[in-house]
Order: C-alpha cells, then sequence, then structure tokens
C-alpha cells in the first residue's frame, strides 16, 4: 500500500452562502492530463442519464448528472481495473452505496468496455436488460455488490476493506499492511444523503475507524436532497465532524464540478494508510438543468422532454438527439481497457514469481479463488458418545469451530459482543485488530482471525456480505436469535446475492429462560424461513450440530444460519436412533416405530425434539406404533427428491404432530390437515427454561395428547378439529411476572 508520511490537507472548504445552499459555479479546472474532451464525456454521461431515465419513464437522474465528473474521475484515473478480466485479484472495489443512482456506475461500465452498450442503456429498467433500477452482482459484469437498501453498501465496502487485509495476511504473512504489497488494492464508495442517514452506515463507519482500514475511501455526496426535497427538514449534522469522531480522515470539496480539486482529494485519501478517508463532496443534484437543479423532483423522476431538452442545450448538445454519443467521446473513455490490461501485464510477473515462490499459500489462493474446501477437511469434525446430561448445541458449535480452525485457514468470524455466550471465538486464535487496539483481553494483529463487530448486529450482517464478495474466505458472525431482527435487511440481501456467509444465532427459544420475553425469540423462526434462499438449521443434539456445519460449509451459494441452544440438549444414542447424517437431508428418521410402520409421526426441532422422543416412548408403551422425524432444515429437505421425502413422511400416515417452541407458521404444511401443531402464539416470560417448557404446554404429555387426537380425527376422516389447530392456549402473564 502506498506510504504516507504526512497528513494531507483539506484541498478545498466546504460550502458557501447562497440562500440555497447550493455551491458556487462550478469551476473548469481539470485534473492533470486531462481535456475538454474529458469534460465532453461527462457532460454526455449526464445526457445518458436523461434519456435513459426519460425514455423508460422513471428512475434516478438528479444525482446520476451531478456525480458524472466524480465517477468519470474514479474510474478513468483512479480505480485500479481491467476491464478484460472484471475478476482481477489486484482490482480496486467499487461500491455504489446509493443504488437507486444505477446510471453512475452503468454509465461508466458503458464508457470503461465492461460490456454494456448504448441499447443497454436505452433498456434501463426493463425485463431481460444489463440494467436493472438498482445494481446487482452477477447480473452486470463490473458490478461489485448489489445496493439500493441505503446504507447498505457503506457496510459492504467496510467488509470489503477488512477482507482485504485479512486475505493479505493469509497471503503474505510477513507482509506490512500499510506498505507496498502484491495484494494492495483500495475499496473505493460512494455515499449519498440517505447513506448517511442510515444508522447502519454508522455502525459500519463506527468500526472501520476503530479498524482503521487505511484502504478504504468513501466519498460522500453532500447534496442536501431526498425525496422530500431539502434534506434540512430531518438531517442537519455535521457528518465530517462526526466521520473525524469516528477516527477516519476528512476532506471537504466545495465544488462537486471542480474536477482538480477532487483530483487532489482523491490522492491524498489514497495517500493515507493509517486510517479510512471521507471526502465530504458538495453536488448540485441535477446540475445543469436549468429548472430541476436542487429539488427533490430531480431525485427520482424523469425530468421531462422540455427540461431534458434545455439542459442539452446548456451543456451544448443537440436537444432533438437522444443518447447520443460521439466516436471521439467513446473511443477516448476505452482507452482505460489499454490502461487497465498493462497494468495487469505489469503485475502479472510479480504474480507468477510470488506462486513459485510459495506453493503453500498458491494452492490456499486457488482454493479461495473458487471456494474449493481442503482435502480431509471435514475429517476433523468432532463426534461424542451419548450423554443423558447433555451438551449446548451452542457450546457444541464452539468445539466444531476449534476442530476447523487448523484444517481451513480462510474460516473466520466473531459475534456482537457475545463471544462468550455465542462460542464463536476459538481459543487461541488472535483477533482481527490494529496493534493500537489490542487489549489484555484480546490480542492479535492487523491479519488476525477472530472479528470483534461491537454491538453493531445491522453492520454486522452487512460486513459480512462484504467480506464473501471480496474474495474466497468463509466467515460467520453470532449474535442472539431474537436479535436476528436488527440485521434481517442484510440477510435478505446474502440471500439475494448468494453469499455464503454464516449466522451464528445462539439462545434459540423460550429454553434461554430467566432472560425473559424481549430476548426468547417466537415468532424468528417463521420469519426468516420466509426469506428465499436462506437455510435455517436448528439442530437437535451436539452430533446434529457438527453435521449441520459441514453441510453449511459445503454449501457456497447461500447463506445459512445455525440456530443454537442455550441449555444442554441431551446428545442422541446413536446406536439406538438413526444417524446423525441424516441433519444433510435436512430432516430424517430419528426413532423408528416399533413395528417398523408408524401410526403416527412426531416431528420436532432443536431444543423439543427431546419431547418428542418422550413421547414416543409413552405412546409406543401404550402400544401405538409411533415414529420421530428430527426436522434440522426445512430448506434442505425441500432439496430431496420425492422418494426420500415420502421415506421419511409416508403419504399414507396422516396423524402427525409438529412441536416447536415457536409460532406455528408453516408446520401445517408438513403436518397435513388431521395434524397437531403444538406451538407457542404468545410471548416468553421470565422463568427456569424447565418451568417455561412445562407452564406453557410444552411437554411430552401435551404431544400424547395431540398424537391420540391427530388418530381420532384421522379415523373419524373430520381433519382439523373444532377448535384451534395449535395446541395450547395465549399465555395470561400474572402479575408477579
Amino acid at each position: 500500500m502506498a506510504d504516507n508520511s504526512t497528513e494531507s490537507e483539506a484541498p478545498a472548504e466546504a460550502a458557501s452562502d447562497s440562500p440555497t445552499g447550493s455551491p458556487a459555479q462550478p469551476n473548469p479546472t481539470l485534473p492533470e492530463g486531462f481535456t475538454d474532451l474529458d469534460r465532453r464525456a461527462i457532460d454526455t454521461a449526464r445526457v445518458l442519464a436523461m434519456d435513459a431515465v426519460q425514455k423508460t419513464g422513471n428512475g434516478h437522474p438528479g444525482t446520476a448528472m451531478s456525480l458524472a465528473p466524480l465517477a468519470y474521475l474514479l474510474f478513468q484515473k483512479w480505480i485500479q481495473h481491467d476491464p478484460s478480466d472484471p475478476n482481477w485479484v489486484a482490482r480496486d472495489r467499487f461500491v455504489l452505496s446509493p443504488g437507486h443512482t444505477a446510471l453512475t456506475l452503468y454509465t461508466q461500465l458503458y464508457f470503461s468496455g465492461y460490456g454494456l452498450e448504448l441499447a443497454d442503456l436505452e433498456a434501463l429498467r426493463t425485463w431481460g436488460s444489463k440494467t436493472p433500477g438498482h445494481p446487482e452482482v452477477g447480473h452486470t459484469t463490473g458490478v461489485e455488490t448489489t445496493t439500493g437498501p441505503l446504507g447498505q453498501g457503506v457496510g459492504n465496502a467496510v467488509g470489503m476493506a477488512m477482507a482485504a487485509r485479512r486475505e493479505l495476511g493469509l497471503y503474505e504473512p510477513d507482509s506490512d499492511p500499510s506498505g507496498e504489497s502484491l495484494f494492495d488494492h483500495t475499496v473505493w464508495a460512494i455515499a449519498s444523503d440517505g447513506d448517511m442517514e442510515e444508522g447502519i452506515s454508522g455502525e459500519a463507519s463506527s468500526l472501520a475507524g476503530t479498524q482503521q482500514l487505511g484502504n478504504l475511501v468513501l466519498v460522500y455526496d453532500d447534496n442536501k436532497i431526498s425525496i422530500e426535497d431539502d434534506t434540512t427538514i430531518a438531517f442537519t449534522e455535521d457528518v465530517g465532524k462526526r466521520y473525524e469522531a469516528y477516527g477516519w480522515h476528512v476532506q471537504h470539496v466545495a465544488d462537486g464540478e471542480d474536477l482538480a480539486a477532487l483530483d487532489a482529494a482523491l490522492a491524498a485519501a489514497k495517500a493515507e494508510t493509517s486510517r479510512p478517508s471521507l471526502i465530504v463532496l458538495r453536488t448540485v443534484i441535477a446540475w445543469p438543468s436549468p429548472n430541476k437543479q436542487n429539488t427533490g423532483a430531480a431525485h427520482g423522476s424523469a425530468l421531462g422532454d422540455d427540461e431534458v431538452k434545455a439542459t442539452k442545450e446548456v451543456l451544448g448538445f443537440d436537444p432533438e438527439q437522444t443518447f447520443a454519443v460521439a466516436d471521439e467521446v467513446i473511443a477516448h473513455t476505452r482507452k482505460v481497457v489499454e490502461r487497465g490490461q498493462a497494468a495487469h501485464a505489469a503485475w502479472q510477473p510479480r504474480f507468477d514469481a510470488w506462486r513459485e515462490s510459495n506453493p503453500q499459500q498458491a494452492a490456499l489462493y486457488d482454493r479461495m479463488r473458487t471456494r474449493t474446501l481442503p482435502e480431509g477437511w471435514a475429517d476433523t469434525l468432532p463426534s461424542w458418545d451419548a450423554d443423558p446430561k447433555g451438551l449446548a448445541t451452542r457450546k457444541a458449535s464452539g468445539e466444531v469451530l476449534a476442530a476447523l480452525y487448523p484444517a481451513i485457514p480462510e474460516l473466520w468470524g466473531g459475534s456482537a459482543d457475545l463471544a462468550e455466550s455465542n462460542n464463536t471465538s476459538v481459543e487461541g486464535a488472535p483477533s482481527f485488530l490494529p496493534a493500537s487496539r489490542q487489549t489484555k483481553m484480546w490480542s492479535g494483529g492487523p491479519y488476525g482471525r477472530t472479528l470483534h463487530f461491537g454491538i453493531r448486529e445491522h453492520a454486522m450482517g452487512s460486513i459480512m456480505n462484504g467480506i464473501a464478495l471480496h474474495g474466497g474466505t468463509r466467515v460467520y458472525g453470532g449474535t442472539f436469535l431474537t436479535f436476528s431482527d436488527y440485521m434481517r435487511p442484510a440477510v435478505r440481501l446474502a440471500a439475494l446475492m448468494q453469499l455464503p456467509v454464516t449466522y451464528v444465532w445462539t439462545h434459540d427459544s423460550i429454553g434461554l429462560g430467566e432472560d425473559g420475553p424481549t430476548h426468547q425469540p417466537i415468532e424468528h423462526l417463521a420469519a426468516l424461513r420466509a426469506i428465499i434462499g436462506l437455510d435455517v438449521v436448528r439442530p437437535a443434539d451436539a452430533n446434529e450440530t457438527a453435521v449441520a456445519w459441514r453441510t453449511i460449509l459445503e454449501h457456497n451459494d447461500r447463506p445459512a444460519g445455525i440456530i443454537l441452544s442455550r441449555q444442554n440438549l441431551p446428545i442422541v444414542d446413536r446406536s439406538v436412533f438413526g444417524s446423525a447424517e441424516g441433519t444433510a437431508k435436512g430432516a430424517y428418521v430419528l426413532a423408528e416405530a416399533s413395528t417398523g410402520t408408524p401410526e403416527v409421526i412426531l416431528m420436532s426441532t432443536g431444543s423439543e425434539v427431546q419431547i418428542a422422543v418422550a413421547a414416543r416412548e409413552q405412546l409406543e408403551a401404550a402400544g401405538t406404533p409411533t415414529r420421530v422425524v428430527s426436522i434440522p432444515c426445512q430448506e434442505w429437505f425441500a432439496e430431496q427428491d420425492a422418494s426420500y421425502r415420502d421415506e421419511v413422511f409416508p403419504p399414507s400416515v396422516k396423524a402427525r404432530v409438529s412441536i416447536e417452541a415457536a409460532i406455528a407458521m408453516g408446520w401445517r404444511d408438513f403436518v397435513g390437515d388431521a395434524g397437531r401443531i403444538i406451538a407457542l402464539d404468545h410471548y416468553g416470560a421470565s422463568a427456569p427454561y424447565t418451568k417455561l417448557y412445562e407452564e406453557f404446554g410444552l411437554t411430552a404429555e401435551a404431544v400424547v395428547a395431540a398424537a391420540r387426537e391427530s388418530i381420532q380425527a384421522v379415523a373419524a376422516g373430520t381433519g382439523l378439529s373444532t377448535g384451534s389447530d395449535v395446541i395450547g392456549g395465549l399465555h395470561t402473564r400474572t402479575a408477579d411476572q
């Protein structure tokens, strides 16, 4: 990385005294080496933004117009990239956090030769186009992350910067993170007023300052306009001062049209390697539209035919032409391809020499590029003998991680300040911390392995997404299941982007006991199962936990949440009951009916499987052949072929009971019309977990009664009971609770 021996000064001071809060007239100064042809290309980008939104009839033209100088300068000069090899490992990363201004990125990808052409810009926001309403990673070449929900991109950028440092430590463990490196690169990001208003950006930026991420540059587009027009009605803080308090290097550029000042600020930001950099850039939205600039109307609506024509006249373009790009402009901008290829070619011999001299790191590099796990890694997984006293699955998970760490160096993670509760830290593993941030309890270094997210669940989720997007490390992050609500938007985006991040969500139910209803998840399992593409895994004992971790890591195209207990759960005797290997299929026969053909099937997950097993004993003793099915992951079970699903749940066996210490939603699909669901339709209470299970009817006796009722309903052909099909009633809290 670049050396920085002196602190840079801000190249320009912030803004003006004009009544509208607009900066002064644009300064036409250009960076060294830039010509009027570059200015023409910038104005062409503005015209394309107007035309694309006007043609589609909806979109966000204003910010794409005012950010055209910044975006052009970044892609033409500052971002290290090779459009002919978009996955070059040494490339810089670019994150457009305000994804609504997707045209800011799409136009530069078109200019830079990433495969987008004019026809793609004309097809903005239409079916099958490469230019959807918000950038989507994997859909459009050159897009590094999916953005749109504001603030998420800031967290992604922080995660990318953290991952870059971790990967550098894996590939070049003896290198200086602030010195020159073969894998040196910068994460560039743009944020809007909306990004800065969302709390997640503050969470992530605070952590970035603590981590002293000198490879991160964030440009804040301070245009003071949002959908509801002037942001003064809701957002008045000094963002620069806030970031100074976070520990960032902060600069101000008063005029977004002054490319020379902006260029100097970007140079100073890149030179700063001891802390992340923020550039507060004052722009005028929709510049230079005569009537729509600096208005909320320009944020999220087409400017209108008359205003588009008027703006083209101001810029010196033919108002009657649309999507007009001069041949000399596109030829000029496409020269970035040659520059990128030259930079790549100069880098390649250094990489080849490194590969030759470091075969072990090179093998790791090759694996991580494809997210291929090392041979024999699963052989290190622990197993446990039967034990009725049991082990909390959170503790079993911690033992799994400890066993996997030596085998999978790319595996790393931590928690949102709950390491001891989540069992996410591995003894002896160094913390990922700058030298100055180490404590008596947590020591490590810049290339450490234990992540400390602080009490920032939402940022943790977004940072994990950025880590996964950056490269091939496998990251996990932990918190209590009930606090998954705090990180849900980031979890949804992980599923949308098909990222292999793992959430360690512990304290899975009312089984956590005395902490009470604020910490006891009730609706969370159903809510998480509703996220398309997320695997929700709730193992029933230690051995299921080990197989669950193995299966999660074998998937590299989706996120997963492993749901773990606080309380001890009996370790099942696998010489008597079904093999824990069935966990990998999502559901399996844990205990077979004595006759081989069940009269009733009891099904459960996690902590409640032991209740189903106890109920089976009572039913079998009374002469009712009973099968118990453990369902650790509904998503994995849904992937199995129909013959296996029918083997576990024979269609002919219609008497069924489910039991889960959560809301009933989703279980009707498993139990059928005549089945019974034992669940919770109320919040918890503060008491020992054994008392809570008893008071709330989560008992073997309740399961037995429900099984008999289901058998009777099948015999009578009546299906659902006349009352509620969810066993148990609403819990009424007493004064002393």
